[in-house]
């Protein structure tokens, strides 16, 4: 499987930021001036657009000959991604707005749009900690970097590209690691995981892991937002670009500790995970207009993703189910009803009369239809050839 590492570079001058900067902006210009040609001539294919436009690059741009090559690589990869999202239907429905906005002009590059590098454009010494990188201004050789322990043992296998990313003036490498893929073991049940907003997940075990917190802190964040954007001061305006990312990054920590633990707790007792399939849920749900920005702002799929490659790291299996009817069907006898639900913490069934806190209802009921999916022929099933 692959997973990613990242890096901060620490460019010892100013000179060396403004090159690694001047690098991202001219590579991104030749990208645009690629992708016109793409887009014009429909040459998506990597070997037919290198072959019209390689020289032309290489010499507006005066960038290297591995530079253009990989800048011409960026340009068709997009346009690959875009075309399977049309396929997937990323885009919208057929016919939207959006999805023919999208078909009628050329990809565009940002000028800080990230740049891939190969072994040729870029080295790295890990016992220095440094890297000797290629800009338009030269080469910059012994560039100090810093990152985790974890990054560390990770790039001591790296092979392939790294990608030059610059945030907020800080400049991140960002290499890929092919990481051995134990084979998932054969699981003794399953973990139902309930993923919702008031709670961010719920186990079937009965454990709860309140959003409350992240709620809170998410509200306060947009009031902050509101209140300085009012004031439309140079000031507030210095405010506002410190508060940038901060909270995707504070929610982005919480997910990776959710995960974690649901990761964790799977392995410990030989389980597999059950999630639901939330894919289009923000298309299916209408949401009062108090309740849009907590939705708009739900990181599920996030959390989703994290859980998967954490299992698939541990050799757990992850099965997802159709999420339909679990917050209304009871979990003892399968009784199903809108009225089971009784709040929205508050689960008690007509039938039987078995009450429950709601989310850990639907995740026993998650559980089960993971287990039914595995035992029909899961995709992730191992094999038992």
């Amino acid at each position: 499987m692959k997973i990613v590492a990242q890096v901060k570079l620490l460019p010892a001058s100013a000179h060396d930021a403004d090159a690694l900067a001047a690098t991202l902006r001219t590579c991104n210009r030749a990208a645009n001036a690629a992708s016109e040609v793409a887009f014009a001539k429909d040459l998506k294919r990597r070997n037919v657009l290198q072959d019209a436009v390689y020289h032309q690059v290489k010499a507006d741009f005066d960038l290297g000959a591995q530079a253009a090559v990989r800048t011409i690589s960026k340009v068709c990869d997009a346009y690959a991604t875009f075309k399977a999202n049309l396929k997937a239907g990323n885009y919208g429905p057929e016919g939207s707005k959006r999805r023919i906005k999208a078909e009628s002009k050329p990809i565009r590059f940002r000028e800080a749009s990230a740049q891939p590098y190969d072994d040729r454009m870029l080295t790295w010494n890990l016992d220095q900690r440094t890297v000797s990188i290629w800009t338009v201004a030269g080469r910059l050789k012994g560039i100090p970097f810093v990152c985790s322990d974890e990054a560390m043992k990770l790039l001591a296998s790296r092979k392939g590209e790294s990608d030059l990313v610059m945030r907020d003036g800080m400049f991140f490498l960002v290499a890929t690691i092919d990481v051995p893929e134990p084979p998932v073991c054969e699981p003794a049940g399953f973990l139902g995981v309930d993923l919702g907003i008031v709670n961010i997940a719920t186990t079937s075990d009965g454990e709860i892991m309140s959003g409350r917190q992240v709620n809170r802190y998410r509200q306060r964040k947009r009031d902050l937002r509101t209140k300085l954007q009012k004031k439309r001061t140079k000031s507030t305006a210095r405010v506002l670009k410190r508060q940038r990312r901060k909270e995707s990054r504070w929610a982005t920590q919480r997910n990776h500790i959710i995960a974690k633990k649901l990761v964790a707790t799977a392995e410990r007792t030989s389980r597999g995970i059950g999630l639901e399939d939330l894919t289009g849920i923000r298309q299916r749900v209408t949401a009062k207009k108090d309740q849009r920005a907590r939705l708009s702002s739900w990181a599920f799929a996030q959390l989703g993703s994290f859980v998967r490659y954490k299992a698939q790291r541990a050799g757990v299996a992850v099965v997802h189910v159709d999420p339909r009817n679990t917050s209304r069907q009871c979990s003892n006898c399968w009784h199903t009803h809108r009225t089971n639900r009784v709040t929205q913490a508050r689960f008690v069934c007509k039938s039987c009369g078995t009450t429950l806190h709601a989310d850990h209802n639907g995740s026993r009921n998650i559980a089960h239809r993971a287990d039914a999916a595995w035992q029909r022929g899961a995709v992730n099933r191992p094999s038992t050839a």
